[in-house]
């Protein structure tokens, strides 16, 4: 039931969602108001939510952990930015801005980073920008390690704890619960990356400057009209704001 529905943001370039948020980036770094970052944070979110294509576990994530991550920023850098033994109106709205540009960065990223596969960059990479397929394919492969490396920690700990490794308390069993795992990850990571060397070179990665793709990723008009159309609202907010 949470499986997410196709969203017209996951049928587009993957650099197009990356060319359509830029402008935004850098104007962010620049601007020293409340209203344009907000404007720009609202924006994404609700194109995220409209076209993102996202489970409702995702969207209630979104909805709720924005605008505490934002919350929490404002408050902290308040008081980093206050020189007084209170809280001033001056401090917060220091606070309020900083985390709103941090804000605003985050959800404009989120626009390609949760409708965008690891492969689905790298093959954009490779067809649209020219990249090596050696440099973008090898990435991928590494980014992969992480996910895997997280579902073998937690094997090994269920393993650990069948064999009668019980969770003890104190400082020193807490160390030693955390030191324990790690060889027998570090093996595992070795064998899979073996594993992974072997399914490369079995396909001739490398052996040649370019490769073929099956379903290779195109620019199309609607991806144009996207990075026109998210240009002028950041134009847009930067006026309004």
């Amino acid at each position: 039931m949470n499986a997410p529905a196709p969203g017209f943001l996951r049928r587009l370039n993957p650099l197009s969602k990356v060319a359509a948020v830029v402008p935004a980036w850098v104007a962010l770094l620049f601007v020293h108001d409340v209203g344009t970052p907000a404007l720009l944070a609202a924006a994404a979110l609700v194109l995220l939510l409209l076209g993102g294509g996202l489970s409702r576990r995702a969207v209630a994530a979104v909805l709720v952990g924005v605008p505490a991550a934002t919350a929490v920023m404002a408050v902290g850098f308040a008081f980093w930015a206050n020189t007084g033994p209170g809280l001033t109106g001056a401090s917060l709205l220091v606070g309020l801005t900083t985390a709103s540009r941090i804000a605003a960065l985050g959800t404009l990223a989120m626009l390609g980073g949760l409708t965008t596969g690891g492969p689905e960059f790298a093959r954009a990479l490779t067809a649209q920008l020219r990249v090596p397929y050696r440099f973008a394919y090898t990435a991928v492969a590494a980014y992969r390690f992480v996910p895997r490396s997280t579902a073998e920690l937690g094997r090994i700990r269920s393993a650990q704890r069948v064999r009668g490794v019980a969770p003890g308390r104190g400082p020193v069993e807490a160390l030693r619960r955390a030191v324990a795992p790690v060889v027998p990850l570090l093996a595992s990571g070795i064998r899979h990356a073996d594993r992974v060397a072997l399914a490369m070179e079995s396909r001739a990665f490398g052996a040649h400057a370019t490769r073929t793709e099956r379903h290779p990723p195109l620019w199309r008009t609607r991806d144009t009209v996207f990075v026109v159309v998210a240009w002028a609202a950041t134009a847009a907010a930067l006026v309004l704001g």
